[in-house]
């Protein structure tokens, strides 16, 4: 890969990185950057297809409340995924093992 390659790979990176951290919708973003909306979402379908999934281990006290609060796991496309309390680990799986198949 070229230089100017990484350079554009970089940039679109950062700037859906900002993007998701300013909670500004995706066409308020791009119109206020002055940046190209298909372009935005055309380059972040390609650069999730290149992170892999990610998740962290959370560990709780044996004495934590029982209501438990949901868990949000932020993909890296940029989805969001709520998991509940209470989700059986086999639901649980199944879901994880199709965010992962290739799209």
């Amino acid at each position: 890969m070229s230089r100017t390659q990484q350079q554009r790979r970089d940039f679109w990176r950062e700037l859906i990185r900002e993007q998701e951290e300013s909670g500004l919708s995706v066409r308020e973003f791009c119109r206020q950057r002055q940046a190209s909306e298909p372009g935005f979402y055309e380059w972040r379908k390609r650069l999730a297809k290149e992170l892999p999934v990610k998740f962290a281990l959370v560990e709780t006290k044996a004495n934590a409340c029982a209501e438990a609060a949901a868990v949000e796991v932020r993909l890296a496309s940029g989805e969001r995924l709520r998991i509940g309390p209470g989700i059986e680990a086999a639901t649980l799986r199944l879901v994880l093992s199709v965010l992962r198949e290739p799209r």
